[in-house]
């Protein structure tokens, strides 16, 4: 995996290990249908899909298993049964085995629950930014 320019995902499949590309298309697929409303990118060298302004998910291949990023805590707890199988390591990375089969529905309700999230801070993020001028506004009138 030499090549570190990837201009986009299929570009990015195409240069892991021919065994991996069909696993990997099918973790894509899974996120595509989950997200419909997402921008497919490469970001990091991966692939990323962004959504309310930040990324949602990522993926990735390697020798032996393909990741899922971010692995934030409440989506951790929330899925901890689920997730039960799987090496989740505490800087937010989930590991799937290339050997097994892709938990396609899992890989869904992961990226769901990650859109929500991302709302959910995109939102916050909103409201401080508008907190923000409120307060610069009410400076600015008692002067």
């Amino acid at each position: 995996m030499a090549k570190t320019d990837y201009k986009s995902v299929d570009e990015y499949i195409a240069a892991q290990p021919r065994d991996t590309q069909p696993t990997l298309r099918k973790v894509r697929s899974a996120l595509r249908k989950a997200l419909p409303g997402a921008d497919e990118v490469i970001s990091y060298q991966i692939a990323a899909y962004k959504q309310h302004g930040g990324a949602v998910l990522y993926f990735a291949g390697w020798k032996e298993h393909y990741s899922l990023y971010p692995a934030t805590r409440p989506l951790v707890a929330a899925f901890k049964k689920d997730l039960a199988p799987y090496e989740v390591n505490d800087k937010g990375t989930i590991r799937f085995p290339l050997s097994k089969p892709v938990p396609v529905g899992l890989i869904a309700r992961l990226a769901r629950f990650r859109v929500k999230e991302q709302a959910e801070r995109a939102k916050a993020k909103t409201a401080k930014k508008a907190g923000a001028k409120k307060k610069t506004a009410t400076k600015t009138k008692r002067r």
